[in-house]
């Protein structure tokens, strides 16, 4: 099996995702380049797409987004909303991200949130093919702060 990075896959027209990752973000502009960077650093024997939900940010992150869909424009997809939908609704919008999601699985990564492993989706994806009864899958993380220093060792525990 011959696993490509996302960065250096080539999308192709009726090539649906098997894994769509989807990512929320509002005012990450200090977080939301390493958190692309890693999503698309995955490397998988399958096509992934990553669709970004900007709750109208005003820090400059729709303009790196903007930056990333150009360089990656069939494996990135754009949600922009021009009125911050969290102060209108009061709740994170899962519903248009998850409408534009055409992968089999969903994967979710937070605009401040980045992956370390590189076979993570890889992975993930291996473990819900072999167990066709499990519905989700998940890891253990570490809490850093924006300089990277470690807050807390492990969310699950």
């Amino acid at each position: 099996m011959k696993l490509k990075r996302i960065c250096d896959q080539k999308g192709k027209k009726g090539n649906k995702a098997i894994v769509s990752i989807c990512c929320w973000t509002f005012n990450h502009k200090k977080f939301i380049r390493k958190a692309l960077e890693r999503m698309l650093m995955q490397k998988t024997a399958f096509p992934v797409e990553i669709i970004l939900h900007d709750d109208a940010s005003r820090d400059g992150t729709e303009k790196i987004i903007q930056m990333y869909k150009k360089r990656y424009p069939k494996t990135i997809k754009l949600i922009a909303q021009k009125q911050n939908q969290y102060s209108v609704v009061g709740s994170l919008m899962l519903e248009p991200i998850l409408q534009r999601a055409s992968g089999k699985y969903i994967a979710f990564c937070e605009g401040d949130d980045y992956w370390n492993d590189p076979l993570k989706l890889q992975k993930q994806y291996e473990c819900l093919e072999k167990n066709p009864d499990f519905s989700m899958c998940g890891h253990d993380a570490r809490i850093v702060d924006d300089k990277n220093r470690l807050l807390k060792k492990c969310k699950l525990s």
